[in-house]
């Protein structure tokens, strides 16, 4: 009979081959493609020495083309808990080393159990994935099991953060995980996303692509906008979603967690009237305000080279989490289209169910026009982040900094639609469109009729934008609360957001709303 000490010893040799893995060849193909394992990337997402790990010796019961031979503890997927910066985060991660990282039933339902911990324990659930998809000798279990991790991705929606980390491989259902949390990472040229593989995109269409080209960081990152964040490597996303997690409170009953900051609130910005140009279709780089603004010009930018003409990004103001959207001159003179909305509508939507106070820096000379934008809904796109941006109950100010024309200035968080505070600089122009365009329909016969149109022309655009677009035009109507000096603008800001910092909204009672998705 076996004593309690072989047991102990019994135990501890399980757990070292579960995480040693009993195939090291596997380990070294894992390095040899310049991946870590599962191991390795939870302690360099966690805090040193906090990982508990939960049910590490799971086996999975299928038996039928062999599988009933190996049975492997773990079942091919890690799951627990840690900190990261001393706050609980929920953490599972694939094995590929282990039937390649796919999911059968144990291993869905470790993932299962992991996920419903940290919903009731009301703490962010973080996502490594790499893994071949279902496993095809367990069949429709393996199915069942996608099923069940969609459906706690739906619960947790809105109540904890939920970040997937794409390492490897994600091909067939399984991609839909990560597209239902609130931020994808990616790392250049080992993890690829999509829903066919290459080869049933060559055998259907025809189309001969690459694994990269068809799913790769830099298509999710940059044309599709699965991907809000991409990497070179492994250290530095794992790195990233760390200082993401530290921007984030733990669930949406809890406001951001708040960092000391020696940037003062009330230093002043002068610069950014050097920064953002006089002339109203001269380009600049929004970044450059922004980091000008916040806490010691650091912020991380979400979707960075996706919808590029709108800027979202996290940073904190007088040491607590804001999210900012700006939009973005030095692409496409900062329209909104497509794009751009439903890229503004995510980010406006995440912040307000997670207590982060939105900042809009406004520089809009509208929608962009176009039979290709108008025939592929740019109406109901559009849509999208103004029900956003109504809809949402968190701390909001409007900065318009110089131009805000037509329907997007009402979408950019105008007083109109809800925003607590608006402040514009002097050199704001707030109108239908403008004067140009404007003085050519209002005063089109005039125009017509002169003998020298050309100045005819001039004096009536001045004649408009001394009208209706000087800067103190919308303060007077009372839809802007003040104008400010641009080099006032961050202690503005942080007064503002610190008035605003109790601010409670009732919702209407209602199942949810019917945003136009």
């Amino acid at each position: 009979m076996p004593t309690t000490a072989d047991v102990i010893s019994e135990l501890i040799d399980r757990k070292s081959a579960a995480r040693q893995s009993s195939d090291s060849e596997a380990t070294r193909r894992q390095h040899g493609k310049g991946k870590l394992t599962a191991y390795e990337r939870i302690e360099l997402l966690l805090d040193k020495g906090s990982f508990t790990e939960i049910e590490a010796l799971r086996r999975h019961r299928a038996t039928g083309f062999g599988m009933e031979r190996r049975r492997p503890d773990s079942d091919g997927v890690v799951t627990g808990w840690g900190t990261v910066l001393g706050r609980t985060v929920f953490v599972y991660a694939h094995d590929f080393r282990v039937f390649g990282g796919a999911l059968g039933e144990a291993h869905a339902q470790k993932i299962h159990k992991l996920m419903d911990l940290a919903i009731a324990a009301g703490a962010p659930l973080v996502s490594l994935n790499d893994g071949a998809g279902a496993r095809i000798q367990e069949g429709v279990t393996a199915l069942a099991g996608y099923g069940g991790i969609f459906r706690r991705n739906t619960r947790a929606s809105g109540v904890i953060p939920q970040i997937s980390v794409m390492l490897g491989p994600c091909a067939g259902g399984a991609a839909y995980s990560p597209a239902l949390t609130d931020f994808v990472f990616m790392v250049r040229g080992t993890a690829q996303m999509f829903i066919t593989g290459p080869d049933v995109v060559r055998a259907v269409t025809g189309e001969d692509v690459t694994h990269d080209e068809l799913g790769g960081a830099e298509v999710h990152g940059s044309k599709s906008g699965v991907s809000h964040f991409v990497y070179d490597d492994e250290e530095a996303c794992l790195q990233d979603v760390r200082y993401l997690l530290s921007l984030l409170p733990d669930n949406n009953r809890q406001l951001p967690p708040t960092v000391p900051s020696a940037d003062a609130p009330d230093r002043e910005t002068p610069v950014l009237a050097e920064i953002v140009p006089d002339e109203p279709t001269r380009s600049y780089d929004v970044r450059e305000v922004v980091a000008e603004i916040v806490d010691d010009g650091e912020h991380l930018e979400v979707h960075a080279d996706w919808a590029a003409s709108v800027v979202c990004t996290l940073a904190r103001l007088d040491g607590h989490t804001v999210g900012i959207v700006a939009n973005q001159p030095a692409r496409l003179a900062g329209v909104l289209d497509i794009v751009s909305s439903e890229k503004a509508a995510r980010f406006v939507q995440f912040c307000d169910a997670f207590n982060i106070p939105i900042v809009s820096l406004v520089d809009v000379p509208g929608f962009l026009p176009g039979v290709r934008q108008e025939h592929d809904g740019i109406i109901r796109h559009g849509a999208k982040l103004l029900y956003a941006y109504c809809n949402a109950t968190v701390p909001r100010v409007q900065v318009i900094m110089r131009k805000a024309y037509g329907g997007a200035y009402i979408v950019m968080d105008s007083r109109s639609i809800g925003a607590d505070l608006s402040f514009a600089w002097p050199s704001n122009e707030i109108a239908v469109m403008g004067a140009e365009g404007a003085a050519e329909i209002v005063f089109r016969r005039d125009i017509a009729a002169a003998d020298d149109p050309a100045a005819v022309r001039a004096a009536r655009i001045a004649e408009y934008r001394a009208e209706l677009m000087h800067p103190f035009h919308a303060a007077e109507r009372g839809l802007v609360d003040d104008v400010i000096e641009p080099g006032q603008t961050r202690a503005v800001l942080c007064r503002a957001l610190a008035t605003l910092r109790s601010k409670h909204a009732d919702a209407p009672a209602r199942k949810h709303g019917n945003p136009p998705l």
